[in-house]
């Protein structure tokens, strides 16, 4: 049978970068790596209207450097970069070392898939039909430039009383191919009948070379085709 495995953590060191970038001995492996799940939810948490992509958590040492890529930025920063300071007493409170907080604008929204995901998961718990919402995604994400997109929703889909899975796709996602720029994410969404699942696969390009270029593959596979 096949074997499912993530296509983000088995890309890593390939086309994909780890999201915490730090070394512990190993007495103190555990308590760091806690620590760095504990800042991830409270972020999480408390930057839910920011629409918040990835966490980025650099321990370079005993001092630690937080990067949150948001779609919306302004949100997280305030009036006056007040919300920041508050962000950074709170988490270095948790991590028990200095902290500097850095935030970042996601530029393209609409190819992120943790983004694409939480937002179909938001349409589902406003009682929007779900192939609506899996169709809207799926041709926002082509028209701003992704290669493919997969869409699956899982749970009592539509209040039925038996779960089943759908989903939906456009273009190609070749998750075999190791050299393939796919973004991957998993949100749920809590309706009234119990969680629906959404699952969102983006097909970004393929990095032949440089992986650390700073050209998305997308945009790098349209300005070839010119």
């Amino acid at each position: 049978m096949g074997q499912k495995v993530n296509p983000v953590a088995i890309r890593l060191g390939i086309v994909k970068q780890c999201l915490g970038r730090w070394y512990a001995q190993k007495k103190e492996y555990a308590d760091t790596l806690l620590a760095d799940l504990k800042v991830r939810e409270f972020l999480r948490k408390r930057l839910a209207a920011a629409g918040v992509s990835h966490i980025q958590i650099d321990r370079p040492a005993r001092n630690a450097r937080v990067t949150v890529y948001a779609a919306r930025p302004g949100v997280i920063i305030g009036k006056s970069g007040r919300e920041v300071e508050s962000l950074r007493d709170e988490i270095s409170k948790i991590v028990k070392v200095p902290v500097h907080v850095s935030i970042e604008e996601v530029r393209k929204p609409e190819i992120d898939a943790r983004l694409v995901a939480e937002g179909v998961a938001q349409q589902l718990e406003k009682r929007v039909m779900f192939r609506r919402a899996m169709k809207r995604a799926v041709t926002s994400a082509l028209r701003a430039g992704a290669l493919g997109v997969k869409i699956s929703v899982s749970g009592r889909l539509g209040g039925a009383e038996i779960a089943r899975t759908e989903w939906y796709r456009e273009g190609r996602v070749p998750l075999q191919t190791f050299r393939a720029d796919i973004d991957y994410a998993l949100a749920e969404a809590h309706t009234t009948y119990g969680v629906i699942g959404v699952k969102v696969w983006i097909f970004k390009g393929e990095v032949i070379g440089d992986k650390d270029s700073s050209t998305p593959p997308a945009e790098k596979n349209a300005k070839q085709e010119k």
